[in-house]
């Protein structure tokens, strides 16, 4: 085995879609729509992205596979058939609080990085140690 493996991508979108259901709160996505592979309405795109709500309230069939994020909704009252590419979900958090996971935009997906806020900043040495 090479050791090469699949994007954590669509798990981890999974996993914090039913995290944000279990709390209550309303899934929202960040895509990048600024390429033709992605099937959204384009009037509501700015700046090449497009923020949606994918509640089972506001969506129909949502199916969020390894490859791909689809779903069926309206828009402005027109119905459309949304297809997104699993590596152009920028984002899945809750409406109410923002909590949620911001990926990187290379294929690979791994979780952007967050630095620590000036307020949670460590203070001297780290508490952890080596373990013999």
């Amino acid at each position: 085995m090479t050791g090469a493996m699949t994007s954590s991508r669509p798990y981890l979108v999974r996993a914090i879609y039913e995290w944000i259901l279990d709390n209550g709160m309303t899934p929202h996505i960040l895509v990048d729509a600024a390429d033709e592979d992605v099937q959204v309405p384009r009037q509501f795109v700015e700046n090449g992205r497009i923020v949606m709500n994918i509640s089972p309230n506001a969506v129909r069939g949502l199916e969020l596979g390894n490859t791909d994020l689809s779903f069926n909704a309206r828009f402005a009252g027109a119905p459309m058939n949304v297809n997104v590419p699993m590596h152009r979900v920028l984002a899945i958090y809750a409406r109410e609080n923002g909590q949620g996971m911001m990926f990187s935009e290379t294929e690979g997906g791994a979780p952007e990085p967050t630095p620590p806020s000036d307020d949670k900043k460590p203070a001297g040495r780290s508490h952890l140690k080596v373990v013999k």
